[in-house]
């Protein structure tokens, strides 16, 4: 009976509780377990490797480059970062609001790595996410107009509930790029968030997409429904200074007390 039992479950694709229904079975018979116990059990178990593997697929369909999170983010080396700011953002009320968020800071000081454990962490609520470098991205969607899949490609794009566009920065841009950023902004507005992280302030994007009209529009957009920080510290690439009582380094001698 039990391996009939099995072949359905299997049939059904419920691998979670094919995979647990020797040992349920085996520790109900001994306690003598309600039926409704059983099933509870079994139910919890695919519930869990279901989940399991949703999460496997929600990260590996972000492909985010770094395995980042917040956790392992060293808040104590940069004091440019509020961290009560970035655990509160991490609660993603503004994924529910639809709400964009901008990271602006000079080369090094974090903002990548804040930027992707948040979109790790929707990843784990259940969100679908995605990570792109901004020059890739724009590299792709002029690419996209050579065989006219852009309309495909900005569809499936703006339908991302948290889409992260990393270094908006020193870009290679044509016209064709800039038009199609901003059709992918003006469909994502007031309707999934937008992660940008960025080491140009705001008017300084009028030297990059070099097109005032188009800018404003974007800005406004952009803006409206957004959360900005600004990190103003040190590089996290530079290495730490060494600890002088760290091993490896005798401490320096006491003077003797008089």
């Amino acid at each position: 009976m039990h391996e009939k039992l099995r072949e359905i479950l299997q049939e059904l694709h419920l691998q979670g509780m094919s995979d647990v229904l020797d040992k349920i079975l085996e520790q109900a018979e001994k306690a003598a377990t309600p039926a409704a116990d059983i099933l509870y059990r079994l139910a919890l178990e695919e519930r869990r490797v279901r989940q399991e593997k949703s999460l496997a697929n929600r990260l590996k369909q972000a492909r985010m480059p770094w395995d980042w999170t917040l956790e392992s983010f060293p808040f104590a080396r940069q004091p440019g970062v509020n961290e009560t700011q970035i655990r509160t953002l991490a609660g993603l009320d503004f994924v529910r609001r639809a709400q964009n968020l901008v990271f602006i800071g000079p080369p090094g000081t974090g903002k990548s790595g804040l930027a992707c454990g948040l979109l790790r962490q929707a990843c784990f609520d259940g969100y679908r996410c995605r990570f792109y470098d901004a020059q890739a991205l724009l590299d792709e969607l002029y690419a996209s107009l050579a065989d006219r899949s852009t309309p495909r490609l900005l569809k499936r794009l703006s339908n991302y509930d948290v889409l992260h566009i990393d270094e908006i920065g020193y870009l290679t841009l044509r016209p064709e790029q800039v038009n199609a950023f901003f059709k992918l902004m003006e469909l994502r507005y007031a309707r999934k968030t937008t992660i940008l992280t960025t080491n140009l302030d705001y008017p300084d994007w009028y030297d990059l997409f070099k097109r005032k009209p188009l800018v404003d529009a974007l800005l406004d957009r952009l803006r409206h429904h957004c959360i900005t920080v600004r990190i103003d510290g040190p590089s996290l690439r530079v290495p730490e200074e060494p600890d002088p009582q760290t091993p490896g380094k005798p401490a320096e001698p006491e003077e003797p007390e008089e």
